[in-house]
């Protein structure tokens, strides 16, 4: 049976995937027993959550250290505990990442590589296995885009409650990072101005849709502050809620020293500035965490997403131009509005944008000669994948110097 034949069951691969993918970000994600990069920031505002003595980390909304706190709760005060859920995340990521391919192409085989694109992307396996805020975000993202799509595609009720489910994802992403904002807008929008012959539902309900998917968002946001309110001390109320977001933008907006890993926007879509999240002698030997993207996707991201702008100007191909359209509104942020210091992790959601712009690309572009170039790839990525695997997942390493092994370039220790 072709792959194009189970086009009409892509449920079940998308189980299939996930299941594949979990596994993967699951396998020794215990190490190190210690905590790492910024869990230091996350993981004690997650205990301190479970206790409700006070508010911690006041500069970012609840919900991602909510999640961590779950974790704790679940499988103990321990490196499961604190990155278990950022694995689930990340799964959810990958099949997000299949459900748009899907949604926009309609056929199983660019969906399928999209997929396969996303887990071995550096950025997602690594951010799969550290407790962070950004790998929630981008699940919460990434899936209330594809709840988005399919609300457009859906007829009258079916318009309704697809939106509804966006609007509470997109919630959900803005209740972990607000660096999510953006995306709650370009969804309203959509809403507003999508084609009568992209949404022939939406009709004449657009105002009333868009209403919906902000009040329901909104409301899911504010939502996500429930455990505050019962803080031993200092708790939330009604009347200090929304004085409390400005306390959270003041603090966000704080100027910050200069950090050894800092980068410029610029630098990310090259992959020019990595960040190490570990590199020392930790649960008996040297042991390295690298944050960088994987080369062959990252720059072959770029190519990919100017073919796929070729491919709507040439061809008037919409949908491929949409995932195009993704990558830039992902990124687009970051240069109008530039935090005075940058990290490479704030391009953690275009990096996944780029695994659907190549699939879209070698799916338009695949034609004859080029029919298994999507295949071909996927191996290169793979290889890479395991070349740089020893320093993505905190494997033992030979000594200090180790690192070296991996060092194209010189920005990159």
């Amino acid at each position: 049976m072709s792959l194009e034949s189970r086009a009409s069951r892509p449920w079940a691969t998308a189980t299939g995937i996930g299941l594949a993918a979990a596994l993967l970000f699951l396998i020794n994600i215990t190490r190190p027993l210690k905590l790492v990069f910024d869990e230091t920031h996350y993981v004690p505002a997650a205990r301190y959550l479970l206790t409700l003595a006070r508010p911690i980390n006041t500069e970012h909304p609840l919900l991602g250290k909510e999640i961590i706190a779950l974790g704790i709760l679940l499988f103990g005060d321990n490196s499961l505990g604190w990155r278990f859920f950022s694995a689930v995340a990340a799964t959810a990521v990958v099949v997000g990442v299949f459900a748009i391919a899907w949604l926009l192409l309609g056929r199983l085989r660019p969906a399928i590589f999209a997929a396969l694109f996303t887990m071995l992307n550096f950025t997602v396996f690594v951010q799969a296995r550290i407790g962070m805020l950004d790998g929630f975000m981008a699940a919460f993202v990434v899936t209330g885009i594809a709840a988005m799509i399919w609300a457009m595609q859906g007829n009258g009720p079916q318009l309704i409650h697809r939106i509804a489910l966006a609007a509470v994802l997109f919630g959900l992403a803005v209740g972990t990072k607000w660096a999510a904002v953006p995306y709650v807008g370009l969804a309203g929008l959509a809403i507003l101005l999508a084609d009568n012959r992209v949404a022939p539902a939406l009709g004449g309900q657009r105002v009333l849709a868009a209403a919906l998917f902000a009040g329901v968002s909104l409301l899911t946001y504010f939502l996500t502050f429930l455990p505050a309110f019962f803080y031993a001390n200092d708790p939330l109320t009604l009347a200090t809620l929304l004085p409390f977001q400005a306390t959270m933008f003041a603090q966000q907006t704080l100027p910050l020293p200069p950090h050894t890993y800092q980068s410029s926007w610029w630098s990310w879509p090259l992959d020019m500035r990595p960040i190490w999240y570990l590199y020392e002698p930790v649960d008996g030997a040297q042991r390295g965490i690298l944050l960088i993207g994987n080369p062959a996707i990252l720059w072959g991201g770029l190519i990919a997403v100017a073919a796929c702008l070729y491919a709507w100007w040439r061809d008037r191909a919409v949908a491929v131009g949409a995932i195009a359209g993704l990558w830039i509104a992902a990124y687009l942020p970051w240069i109008i509005i530039p935090k005075k210091i940058g990290f490479f992790y704030y391009y953690y959601l275009p990096s996944i944008f780029l695994c659907l712009a190549l699939a879209a690309a070698f799916d338009h572009f695949g034609k004859s000669r080029l029919r298994h170039a999507d295949a071909w790839f996927a191996g290169l990525a793979g290889v890479l994948f395991i070349y740089f695997y020893p320093i993505l997942s905190a494997a033992p390493l030979a000594g200090p110097m180790s690192f070296l092994n991996w060092m194209w370039f010189f920005s990159w220790r």
